[in-house]
């Protein structure tokens, strides 16, 4: 193991056999997850951890969960809250933490939720649907709104509609705590777009279109009168071969140090790594190669940037390689690890590891967990 201690928290569906979030034990080193325990939560479909690093915010069925982190990773359950609304797919937090934004896919729903210092989730300050439907009628009559994000300055908030075709920019109203839309980013017609990052020094963005299959970079800034500027520069294919209609762009990740980024494609089954230029933030595909598993919806890269780890949603597996950067590919370490429906996968650094640490059987752990209560929600 590395002198330094690390957990992988991974959030599946429980519909199935999985009961919630899996924690694993990391070893860095050699690119691996040990199976620790599964704490219960229902379908717990994202997650994402505080701006201060305590705290861990899951989606719920009702609305979202919120674990206190202990020192050696485990969580301990606060409370949780409803967003009166459906079930969300993404988490992500305002840059001070005092706010958590959920966004929804089944309703097209962005939901602000305040923060406390202590970790418990307060009141929802405020909700807004999204209206309108999208250019392929059959996949998008109404609205999904399927990642918010702020923007690098902390000044707007970025809501990424797929079936609308475009990415909705609201301002928060430090007064009324309501969201106020300011602009609208049009993206055209089936292009899909999933999700949004920003480049470490928040000069560009990267916007995943999972319909086209392809990374969208533009450049942001904001003008002379305050309003949120993007200009698009560029567009890259994720495919590892030629285009096919089954082929979706479902996941995207920079890297710590904000050198690479990564995505994976369903359909295509594949991950790709892009270098980016750090002045002009265009990108060159160094490989794209496949993920040894079908759906891979999510990736994260380990704490040392030399592995990567997918969840492979259809096939129920988690695995994990060693990238060479200099020759251009990823090669699987060790077996896949089972695991039912897998949704995202993060890490995250602990103050110490657990007394104990062994590969738990996923069957042993489900075994070992407590039945979800209903009962935790507000």
């Amino acid at each position: 193991m590395s002198s330094e201690n690390y957990v992988a928290y991974v959030g599946t569906y429980t519909n199935g056999k999985s009961k919630g979030i899996h924690i694993y034990d990391v070893d860095v080193k050699e690119g691996l997850l040990l199976l620790r325990k599964v704490v219960p939560v229902n379908n717990s479909s994202y997650l994402c951890v505080s701006r201060n690093e305590k705290y861990l915010y899951s989606i719920a069925d009702e609305g979202v969960a919120v674990f206190e982190i202990q020192e050696d990773g485990d969580l301990l359950l606060i409370n949780a809250i409803g967003i009166d609304g459906m079930r969300g797919c993404h988490l992500s937090t305002d840059l001070t933490g005092t706010y958590l934004f959920v966004s929804g896919y089944h309703d097209g729903k962005v939901s602000v939720v305040h923060t406390h210092g202590d970790g418990h989730l307060g009141r929802l300050v405020d909700g807004v649907f999204h209206r309108g439907t999208g250019a392929l009628v059959e996949r998008s009559f109404r609205p999904h709104v399927t990642c918010t994000r702020v923007t690098p300055d902390n000044k707007f908030i970025c809501a990424v509609d797929e079936a609308l075709d475009q990415i909705v920019i609201y301002k928060l109203n430090p007064v009324s705590k309501k969201l106020n839309q300011v602009d609208i980013l049009r993206m055209g017609g089936q292009t899909g777009p999933k999700s949004i990052h920003f480049s470490k020094d928040g000069r560009f963005a990267y916007v995943l279109c999972q319909i086209t299959s392809k990374i969208r970079l533009y450049s942001y800034h904001v003008n002379s009168a305050g309003m949120p500027c993007f200009e698009l520069l560029d567009e890259y294919s994720t495919l590892s071969n030629s285009r096919d209609p089954h082929d979706a762009a479902s996941s995207m990740r920079l890297s710590y140090d904000g050198k690479y980024i990564f995505s994976s494609t369903a359909g295509d089954d594949s991950v790709a790594c892009f270098s980016i230029n750090q002045e002009t933030g265009r990108l060159t595909k160094e490989f794209a190669l496949p993920t040894a598993g079908d759906y891979p919806k999510d990736l994260a890269l380990f704490p040392d940037q030399k592995h990567l780890a997918v969840v492979n949603n259809a096939t129920g597996t988690i695995t994990t390689f060693a990238i060479n950067y200099e020759h251009k590919y990823i090669s699987m370490k060790g077996k896949p690890k089972t695991i039912d429906t897998p949704n995202c996968i993060l890490f995250h650094k602990i103050e110490k590891a657990p007394d104990v640490i062994r590969d738990v059987p996923e069957d042993e752990a489900l075994a070992a967990c407590l039945d979800i209560d209903d009962s935790i929600m507000q």
